[in-house]
């Protein structure tokens, strides 16, 4: 597979704007770690290689084990995950794929039991910005680190 444009050199402003929201996120109390394992499940929906390439090795810097990463893909099935980490990725599954779910009141009870309101409101933002990431990668076909 070859990368189709640098989107970075073709328009700086956009991506720029795209990479304040992104380092934004890390200040609005959600933790680091919450933050990975949603990055690296919507990229694990939207099969973009760039991202959970680059997550996978953020996720393990901050300490995330290899068994998690695991079986993030199957996360409803394992224990290994917290309530709050499972509420949040169901919440990335129903989001990610939201012209699928309509986001349905069963996931967002369960966002809405473990999350304050401002978080929910961040939490939903980092998974927006993450799909916005995959699409650009995945459209432009970025190629991941070896």
């Amino acid at each position: 597979m070859q990368a189709r444009l640098n989107m970075f050199k073709a328009n700086p402003a956009a991506m720029q704007a795209l990479l304040d929201v992104s380092e934004k996120l890390g200040t609005l109390g959600l933790e680091h770690s919450l933050l990975e394992l949603v990055k690296m499940r919507a990229s694990q929906i939207n099969g973009c290689a760039n991202c959970l390439a680059m997550h996978a090795a953020d996720a393990r810097k901050s300490g995330e084990t290899e068994m998690r990463l695991y079986l993030l893909s199957a996360w409803w099935e394992s224990s290994l995950y917290t309530d709050r980490e499972r509420a949040a990725l169901a919440w990335t599954d129903s989001l990610t794929k939201v012209a699928e779910t309509q986001a349905p009141d069963s996931v967002y009870a369960q966002v809405a039991a473990q999350f304050t309101e401002a978080e929910q409101v961040a939490l939903t933002l980092a998974i927006t910005i993450i799909n916005s990431w995959n699409r650009f990668a995945v459209g432009f076909r970025v190629q991941h680190a070896r």
